[in-house]
C-alpha cells in the first residue's frame, strides 16, 4: 500500500515501503530514536529477516520515507483498517474513540509550520505541561481485539469536542452499511455531535460532562425504583461478595437545547449507575434507539455498555 500510495525513485536501494515497514517493527519490538533505529536493526536480525542492510537505515532515510506518506495517512489508515476488517472477520459493531496530546518541547514557531499539516499549539495536554505546545491525536479502535480502525493527527490547539462527527462519518464509510456503537468520553455529548450522530442513526454511549448533571438528579435518587444490575468494578474482584457495592440503573430523558433559539430540543437517554456510596452517569443514544420492555431491539444493546464507560462521579447528598 506504501509503495503504491508513495513511489521512489528507481535508483533507491529501499522503498519507501521497505522502509516503513521495517520502522513498524521497530514500534513493536524495541522502540528506538530514529538516528538508532540502524543499531537496532543490527541487533534485532533485520538483515536476515528482511533482506534490507542495517546501514541502509539511517535516520535521513527513514525521515524521507515519513516525509513521503504524511500526505497519504488518511488513505493508508483508512485502507489498512478495511482490509484487516474483511482479512480477518473484525466485528465493528463496536468502537471506542479517543483523544491524547503528545507535549513537545521546542518553540515551534507559526511561521516555521506546514499549513497543509496539523500544527503545533498551545492546548489543554493531558500531562499537565502548560508550558509547552503539544500535537493531539485521535484512535478509534473495536471493541472487537482493540484492532485500531482509525488514527487521525490533529491540532494541538483544536478542541476534542469538535472531532467526534469527523471520526464517525470516517468510521461509516470504513464500515458500510453495518450498524456500529460508538462509545467515547465526554467530549462527544455536545448538542451539534448528538445530532448528527442521531441523524446518521449511529448510537452511542458517553460519559456526560459534569455541568449536565444536576444536583437535583443525586438528590433525588431512589433505591427502591432502581433496578439492581450484576456488575462488579475489577477494582472489586477479590472483595468477599458480602463486602462488595451493590449497583443500581435508573434511566431518565435528558432535552438539550441547541445555540440558537429555532434549534429543535433533543432528547437523549440517560442511564444512572450508583450504589450507596457513589453516583455514576452515563448519556447514552437517541430514544429511538434504545430497547424498549418487551421488544426486541433493532439497535446496540446500551445496558452493559454503560456500565463499562461510566466515570466516577462525586458521592450523592446524604439525603440521596
Amino acid at each position: 500500500m506504501v509503495d503504491r500510495l508513495c513511489p521512489g525513485r528507481d535508483i533507491a536501494y529501499l522503498t519507501h515501503g521497505q522502509v516503513i515497514e521495517t520502522l513498524v517493527a521497530n514500534r513493536l519490538t524495541a522502540p528506538a530514536p530514529l538516528w538508532r533505529v540502524d543499531d537496532w536493526a543490527r541487533e534485532w536480525a533485520v538483515e536476515e529477516v528482511f533482506g534490507i542492510e542495517p546501514e541502509l537505515l539511517n535516520d535521513d532515510r527513514l525521515g524521507r520515507a515519513l516525509d513521503a506518506i504524511a500526505e497519504h495517512l488518511t488513505e493508508l489508515t483508512d485502507s489498512i483498517g478495511a482490509r484487516a476488517i474483511g482479512e480477518f472477520g473484525i466485528d465493528v459493531s463496536t468502537c471506542h474513540w479517543d483523544m491524547t496530546s503528545m507535549s513537545l518541547h521546542g518553540a515551534y514557531p507559526a511561521d516555521d509550520q506546514d499549513e497543509d499539516y496539523p500544527q503545533v499549539k498551545h492546548g489543554h495536554p493531558k500531562d499537565r505541561r502548560y508550558d509547552l505546545k503539544q500535537i493531539q491525536t485521535g484512535l478509534t479502535v473495536t471493541g472487537d481485539g482493540s484492532i485500531p480502525l482509525l488514527s487521525r493527527v490533529i491540532d494541538g490547539g483544536a478542541a476534542g469536542i469538535s472531532q467526534i462527527v469527523g471520526a464517525m462519518k470516517a468510521l461509516r464509510a470504513i464500515a458500510g452499511p453495518k450498524e456500529f456503537l460508538l462509545i467515547a468520553d465526554c467530549k462527544l455529548v455536545s448538542y451539534r455531535n448528538i445530532t448528527t450522530l442521531i441523524k446518521a442513526g449511529t448510537g452511542f454511549i458517553a460519559a456526560a460532562p459534569a455541568s449536565t448533571v444536576d444536583d437535583a438528579v443525586y438528590a433525588a435518587l431512589d433505591l427502591d425504583a432502581a433496578t439492581v444490575v450484576d456488575y462488579t468494578p475489577a477494582r472489586d474482584e477479590n472483595t468477599p461478595a458480602e463486602r462488595r457495592e451493590t449497583y443500581r440503573v435508573l434511566e431518565d430523558t435528558h432535552v438539550l437545547s441547541g445555540p440558537r433559539k429555532r434549534d429543535p430540543q433533543v432528547e437523549v437517554r440517560r442511564i444512572l449507575v450508583y450504589s450507596s456510596g457513589n453516583a455514576k452517569f452515563s448519556s447514552g443514544p437517541g430514544t429511538n434507539a434504545w430497547p424498549r420492555p418487551g421488544k426486541s431491539s433493532t439497535s446496540c444493546s446500551a445496558g452493559p455498555a454503560a456500565a463499562t464507560t461510566t466515570l466516577p462521579r462525586r458521592s450523592p447528598p446524604a439525603s440521596a
